[in-house]
């Protein structure tokens, strides 16, 4: 099992990282609370989740990535609640951070939940009923380290990022661009991981 892997920062995206390590480039799944902490490093160390799905010729092997620790216990214990799968999990930790994902599910929130594309009542009174206890016993509640907003020159180095980022995530190139293209028109100077969660929130 890998525990971390540390290395060099060689690619970054709001979805993806690839470390460099012994010559091999490892890519890792990550929420964009790991690539806004990972901005701006060279070297950089992200905890391992690991995920082997068997399916005859279709097996496969996915590594996820985290900043923290406790960000990956986080993610652990989302995928353990039924009907919350790998990247479902990474996409409530992309609308949110640490903290406010305790705070969220430790007062009942269901709102706040639900806002995340994918999630319903159901699957959302299931996180909090099943991670309520689990969340204070575990002391995983704390912010996670978090480095400026990088701006990319340019909104379409942005727009375009940030619906790449969304399509890996699973949403449709067309309404992805459409909302990426509605943020930027309000907000245009706002960094891609900006971009990306709220559009998270907003396509249907």
């Amino acid at each position: 099992m890998i525990e971390y892997i540390k290395g060099e920062l060689s690619e970054a995206t709001p979805a993806l990282a690839v470390i460099e390590a012994s010559g091999v480039g490892y890519a890792l799944n990550i929420s964009l609370n790991t690539y806004t902490s990972v901005q701006g490093k060279k070297e950089v160390k992200l905890y391992v989740h690991e995920v082997l799905s068997a399916g005859g010729r279709d097996d496969s092997f996915t590594l996820y990535g985290f900043f923290t620790r406790q960000e990956r216990e986080l993610y652990r214990l989302l995928i353990s609640v039924s009907g919350v799968g790998a990247n479902t999990a990474r996409m409530i930790l992309s609308a949110m951070t640490t903290a406010e994902l305790c705070n969220v599910i430790s007062t009942g929130d269901e709102r706040m939940l639900k806002g995340v594309k994918g999630i319903g009542l159901k699957t959302a009174q299931r996180i909090i009923i099943d991670l309520k206890d689990k969340i204070v016993s575990s002391g995983i509640a704390q912010e996670l380290p978090t480095t400026a907003g990088h701006v990319v020159a340019t909104n379409s180095a942005v727009k375009d990022e940030a619906v790449g980022a969304l399509t890996m995530l699973g949403f449709s190139p067309a309404p992805s661009s459409k909302v990426v293209v509605e943020i930027l028109k309000m907000h245009p100077d706002l960094p891609v991981e900006q971009v990306v969660k709220q559009a998270l929130k907003m396509i249907k």
